[in-house]
């Protein structure tokens, strides 16, 4: 059991038929992507023509953001506004695949994208999968 799930299980307001474990893993997957969107924009920057890997690193940039932003309002679901929750949700799938789109586009040639289109894939999946669950 994870840190979050444990925390969230011990939350004094958590609601009946609260899904802890996809709620969990969403939070995760989206903090592992802000990470890795951060990281690929930062090694983006290191690489030789950082002009052609600039909509790369706004993308990058902008799917980070949304997935701190998601990981924070999901860690406060337990309170209710789920229209809340379902609009994040949507928004960080949608960012996360567009980065993953523009970092698969360069996987061929830089492993840190490679890798950070599939930790935005992995958190487009978890964000789907959470929606799943609360309708």
């Amino acid at each position: 059991m994870s840190r979050i799930t444990e925390i969230i299980e011990s939350h004094p307001n958590t609601p009946d038929g609260l899904h802890v474990q996809p709620l969990s893993d969403c939070i995760v997957a989206c903090l592992e992507c802000a990470q890795a969107c951060t990281a690929c924009a930062d090694a983006c920057l290191g690489e030789e023509d950082v002009a052609h890997l600039a909509q790369c690193i706004r993308t990058d940039l902008d799917c980070a953001d949304v997935c701190t932003a998601t990981a924070s309002i999901l860690s406060r679901s337990t309170g209710g506004g789920l229209a809340t929750v379902r609009a994040v949700l949507r928004a960080c799938q949608a960012a996360c695949a567009q980065c993953a789109a523009d970092c698969e586009a360069h996987a061929q040639m830089h492993e840190h994208c490679r890798l950070c289109a599939e930790a935005c894939r992995r958190c487009e999946q978890a964000c789907a999968d959470l929606l799943a669950v609360i309708g």
